[in-house]
């Protein structure tokens, strides 16, 4: 199967205007699009959350493990998206990019299992302030539920592989990163280190260049590292990062009309997926 091409599939699918308040009609199409995408492999739970008066859900597919490695035993992993956008743009980047990764994820690990058990999920509402996440994250804490690890995964497919395209939250990180934006970032919270070390190393084995960024304090210090929905699961003491390429530290159509599917590096995106599936099944 082209990867490429069916990731190129979900974009057109996604990248529309999709504001849960102003553009409503977007909205719903790419929740029934990813609700069509996922009952493929699976029963889709909704996990459904109350802003005022406006109901909104989030998108769940359960994968088992591999029955040959895995044990049931084993958290699961999580990996999310949120499929919301701001208004007045159809934010290819900014998130249907990590949209069509988590669909062709929800894929290849249901046709070919890892030895951990996979959560996929859709968030809402990310762009009005985390809601989605911050409420799904309440109710794991409720229920005591374990994760091996939660992976966000917030803009992927831009890339720029021109040298002084590359700016960063803190200006220290610059004496210590790249400033060509031509990589994908792993920004997780100190208990990730380990994995971090085994993501960006699989990253960069199948030819996608990854640099890694552990942060104390779940991010607080560097508020910029806590803008997508791996926060919540920092506050609540679980294993996150963020997989993105940095955002508007990047990206000059961020929130603007001009974040088009023209913009993105497809390739880059192919890449991103391709990494993250290797390195998720080399996770111990």
């Amino acid at each position: 199967m082209d990867l490429k091409k069916q990731l190129e599939t979900h974009l057109i699918q996604i990248a529309r205007e999709r504001d849960a308040y102003l553009a409503t009609a977007g909205h719903f199409f790419v929740q029934e699009y990813i609700r069509a995408d996922f009952s493929q492999w699976g029963s889709v739970e909704i996990h459904t959350f109350e802003v005022g008066s406006k109901v909104c859900e989030n998108l769940i597919l359960n994968l088992p493990s591999d029955f040959k490695t895995g044990k049931d035993n084993l958290s699961p992993i999580l990996i999310a998206a949120h499929y919301d956008g701001v208004p007045g743009t159809p934010a290819a980047d900014d998130n249907a990019s990590g949209v069509a990764v988590l669909l062709e994820l929800a894929r290849i690990f249901a046709t070919q299992p890892t030895k951990y058990p996979i959560r996929l999920v859709a968030f809402d509402m990310e762009e009005a302030g985390l809601l989605g996440s911050k409420d799904y994250v309440n109710e794991l804490v409720k229920k005591k539920q374990k994760l091996r690890l939660m992976m966000s995964l917030e803009m992927l497919g831009y890339c720029d592989r021109n040298p002084g395209t590359q700016e960063y939250p803190a200006p220290v990180l610059k004496s210590f990163y790249p400033d060509t934006g031509d990589f994908i970032a792993l920004i997780g919270n100190l208990k990730t280190l380990p994995d971090l070390f085994r993501l960006r190393n699989s990253f960069r084995k199948s030819g996608t260049k990854s640099e890694f960024l552990p942060v104390p304090n779940n991010g607080k210090m560097v508020a910029d590292t806590r803008r997508s929905d791996h926060s919540p699961f920092w506050d609540a003491g679980y294993r996150a990062m963020m997989v993105t390429d940095t955002s508007f530290m990047r990206n000059p159509h961020y929130h603007k009309p001009s974040d088009k599917i023209e913009t993105l590096d497809l390739d880059f995106l192919t890449g991103v997926c391709r990494g993250l599936e290797a390195g998720i099944r080399k996770l111990m």
